[in-house]
């Protein structure tokens, strides 16, 4: 972007900590569990007590293998396990264990956009640790330590610097999301700290054919994406104003930082100078044996992965004929597009049935602050709703209140078009004297139709949906619109 004289471009790595699904911890067996009683799952493995020793959780491999593959990532034959040393209150035993040199996946890559722009960000690595605790402020003058997240596996996934700006971030972390959800490897609630974002800002600034770099912030800890974006926004500006006022504010003569994230300010603030790894004094873990992958193994995880998300989306628009906006829709939440599928071989026609997805049963869902797939409505009977509103059985309106009847009822559709007498009316006579009621009741509309070019496809449009109303439903949109059409041109002779 331009800005007064100057050329700047933002540059974007990003580390991601996704709390993996496991039932048990990354080292012990005490239960992963969010909100339960502070130190209630913690042993003395977490809390590190002397003479203890750590067995790794195979299901925490197994779901770090599965995003390493989704990511396109090489997964290492050959891997250990590693102390990353560093005190806080919140980790007792002093280190974490981690992996330094050998990460389980590297050098992959991961898409994002759709056909017309494809974006496509390097991951360097993504690596199992455990996590720390949590400690708590709630209470003036001391701070709370609860170690029930201590111990609790994390896979950390470090992209290469190739995020160009606050909106890809948030692409890209929106994307990742779906990606771990789909996966079943997490369920990567950020209200629940399982899925967190540490953006590495800096940007380069080009000033008289020269190119400057300033030095790099680490924004820590943020759980929105909200917040991702606006704290890369704000931070990229900040870096800007700040080599303005002084031309040495660049990289190799001021230092890097970490920051936090104001969110009520909008800001970020300074909180130390960035680590480097010699800081935390890296060495094999002594504890654990290292961790070799054969190609069974590999087999075996690539055989239990799904279709993924963009695959997925972009067969819905080739094979299905769906609009990019109903497809990404659909595909958000993995049990709905499963849900759609099944449908679709329950005889559900996909035209149909995507418009009922987005438009009706996404409402419905949203009003229940759920999943479609968690309205208790089979796929065989929005199936057979859809093939009944696709052959004019019902109009799509009389649809509209079947599906939201068929929620509290295991009654079929077609047993509830007969209940709610909502059977499409053909019948033609019928149907002109709905239309001759709407014309006389909305006097206004019918002359904007004839004397106003303007407003006169909106008004045909609002008689059509008094003529629905007036019929309770039962009226075929089609035959309204050719009987409206008619009538109005009959009237402008």
């Amino acid at each position: 972007m331009g800005d007064a004289g100057i050329q700047t471009r933002t540059i974007v790595g990003i580390e991601i900590h996704v709390q993996l699904a496991t039932r048990t911890k990354m080292f012990c067996s005490c239960a992963v569990e969010f909100g339960a009683t502070p130190n209630s799952r913690a042993c003395p493995v977490c809390v590190g007590m002397p003479g203890v020793l750590p067995v790794m959780n195979r299901q925490a491999v197994d779901f770090a293998i599965a995003v390493g593959l989704a990511l396109n990532c090489r997964i290492a034959p050959f891997t250990k396990w590693d102390r990353k040393s560093y005190y806080y209150p919140d980790l007792p035993k002093n280190y974490q264990i981690s992996q330094y040199d050998l990460p389980l996946a590297c050098d992959g890559y991961f898409e994002t956009g759709s056909d017309a722009e494809v974006r496509r960000a390097r991951i360097r690595r993504a690596h199992l640790e455990e996590d720390a605790g949590k400690n708590i402020h709630d209470t003036p003058g001391c701070t709370l330590v609860d170690l029930n997240r201590a111990g609790t596996p994390l896979l950390e996934i470090v992209t290469e610097p190739d995020i160009v700006s606050a909106d890809h971030a948030y692409e890209f972390a929106t994307e990742l999301q779906r990606l771990v959800t789909y996966l079943g490897v997490s369920e990567g609630n950020m209200q629940k700290g399982q899925m967190r974002f540490e953006p590495n800002i800096n940007v380069a600034i080009e000033h008289d054919g020269v190119e400057y770099r300033t030095p790099i912030s680490e924004v820590k800890n943020l759980n929105s994406f909200r917040a991702l974006r606006d704290a890369i926004d704000y931070e990229s500006r900040r870096q800007v104003e700040e080599w303005r006022k002084d031309h040495s504010y660049v990289l190799g003569k001021a230092g890097n930082e970490n920051r936090g994230w104001v969110d009520d300010r909008g800001v970020t603030e300074f909180q130390r100078g960035k680590e480097a790894a010699h800081d935390y004094r890296y060495f094999p873990e002594p504890d654990l044996v290292p961790v070799e992958i054969d190609e069974v193994w590999l087999n075996r995880i690539r055989s239990q992965m799904p279709e993924l998300p963009l695959a997925r989306r972009a067969r819905f628009v080739e094979a299905l004929g769906l609009s990019a906006k109903d497809a990404e829709t659909i595909v958000g939440d993995r049990a709905t597009a499963d849900l759609f599928e099944n449908a679709i071989g329950a005889g559900g026609p996909p035209a149909v049935l995507a418009k009922q997805f987005v438009n009706v049963w996404s409402k419905l869902a949203n009003d229940r602050r759920v999943a479609i797939a968690d309205l208790a409505v089979d796929a065989d009977r929005m199936g057979r709703l859809a093939k009944l509103a696709d052959d004019g059985t019902v109009s799509a309106t009389a649809a509209n209140q079947i599906a939201e009847r068929m929620i509290d009822s295991p009654e079929s559709p077609d047993a509830l078009i007969d209940a709610l007498g909502l059977v499409q009316v053909q019948d033609t006579g019928q149907t002109a004297a709905w239309v001759d009621d709407a014309f006389a009741a909305n006097e206004k509309a019918v002359a904007d139709a004839l004397q106003n070019p303007k407003k006169a496809k909106a008004a045909a449009g609002f008689l059509r949906g008094q003529v629905m109303r007036i019929s309770g439903g039962k009226a075929d949109p089609k035959l309204v619109g050719k009987l409206i059409t008619e009538k109005l041109e009959r009237m402008n002779r």
